[in-house]
């Protein structure tokens, strides 16, 4: 039996429109910011605690608007699956401020048009938030 990882991310976007993806240290996908939720901590207070913690944005969990609720394949653990509550920060961020920090070893900026190009990108990215993200009601967002 697999085990079910809860975690949290959030979709971030910088004044070009172009999504924040993170590499964890000693893994090979990127992903979104984020991660598991503390003990009595919500979905939304940890999307917005891992910001802070790993790129250095501060956004309040209120301002997080819910974008979906999905099941899947961990990216960098074995016999895992997740569950992911992925959330939209609002408005955009000058890309210059935002920093690796904790675990964080690198981020790229991305065009979602352009994910195709990489073959590096979590399963989460790929199986549910992109084609989440290129749906008609959205396309005007964020």
């Amino acid at each position: 039996m697999k085990n079910i990882l809860r975690v949290s991310a959030v979709c971030i976007y910088d004044h070009d429109g172009r999504l924040l993806t993170v590499r964890k240290q000693g893994t090979t996908k990127f992903m979104h910011p984020g991660g598991k939720p503390e003990l009595g901590e919500s979905a939304a207070e940890a999307g917005s605690r891992e910001l802070s913690e790993e790129v250095g944005l501060n956004i309040a969990a209120a301002d997080l608007e819910l974008m979906g609720v999905w099941h899947g394949t961990a990216a960098n653990e074995a016999n895992t699956d997740i569950e992911a509550t992925v959330f939209t920060a609002p408005g955009r961020w000058d890309a210059g401020s935002v920093v690796p920090a904790a675990e964080i070893a690198e981020i790229r900026w991305m065009h979602v048009e352009a994910a195709e190009d990489f073959e590096d990108l979590a399963p989460l990215l790929t199986e549910f938030v992109l084609p989440r993200l290129r749906s008609p009601k959205l396309k005007s967002k964020p």
